[in-house]
């Protein structure tokens, strides 16, 4: 299945977090979106490796993807070497998406520049002919996406440019719901942590907004990108 957009991510709900506004507005515009999870945050304290497997696909159905898997790489613990740069370039292979959503390249977890960097790194040996890959025994044809766009995360970074996804955002919020285990829940009983505060949901709300001001729209997604932007037309800058 070709899609227009692919966002990779080291855990399930980085995305929806992230970037998932710019994903459900794609679906909204009539394009195909689709995330490739690094891991199961199998290493998160709340919940287990299989609820939140049924908690990312519940978000999937929510965000209207068109394609969601998982690749199993060691929570905490993958690396940014040839072994998983070639599942990561399966998967591009795969999907052909025309742009990548990634990681953002510094951010609190380790995990998230280092899924940034082997994200980038395999979107460009995705295009090498000589990087030979297979999937169910059938060998894939070399695909480089377009571009290359890293979302922000926990850390603040000054976006390169921000997305209106003002009515995509509400979607986004029900996504990241989906994850129950993870954010706040006054009647969960597990241990309290960085993002299950209810303060951590009002953060994502007011930088939606925060962002959203800085383009003079309701709601907005930052992203970073390591080199220059381009338009077509001057006109189309808002």
């Amino acid at each position: 299945m070709k899609l227009d957009i692919l966002a990779l991510a080291a855990h399930p709900d980085d995305v929806e977090l992230a970037c998932a506004g710019t994903l459900i507005k794609a679906i909204q515009q009539g394009k195909k979106a689709g995330i490739v999870d690094f891991t199961k945050g199998e290493l998160g304290t709340r919940g287990t490796p299989e609820i939140r497997m049924q908690e990312a696909n519940a978000a999937a159905e929510i965000m209207g993807l068109s394609a969601r898997e998982n690749l199993g790489f060691r929570d905490g613990f993958f690396k940014n070497d040839e072994a998983h740069q070639l599942e990561v370039v399966k998967a591009i292979r795969k999907y052909q998406p025309e742009i990548v959503l990634a990681n953002a390249v510094d951010d609190r977890h380790p995990d998230h520049g280092r899924a940034s960097f082997l994200s980038k790194e395999a979107c460009f040996l995705a295009g090498l002919a000589m990087i030979k890959t297979e999937i169910d025994g059938v060998e894939q044809s070399p695909w480089r996406p377009k571009a290359v766009y890293h979302y922000i995360q926990s850390i603040p970074q000054t976006p390169d440019f921000i997305v209106d996804v003002s009515a995509a955002w509400e979607t986004k919020m029900n996504a990241i719901r989906a994850f129950k285990t993870q954010f706040h829940d006054p009647n969960s009983g597990e241990p309290e942590t960085y993002i299950s505060s209810p303060r951590f949901m009002k953060m994502i709300d007011a930088r939606g907004i925060d962002y959203g001001h800085e383009i003079g729209v309701e709601y907005g997604e930052g992203f970073t990108v390591e080199r220059t932007v381009g338009t077509g037309s001057i006109f189309n800058l808002i």
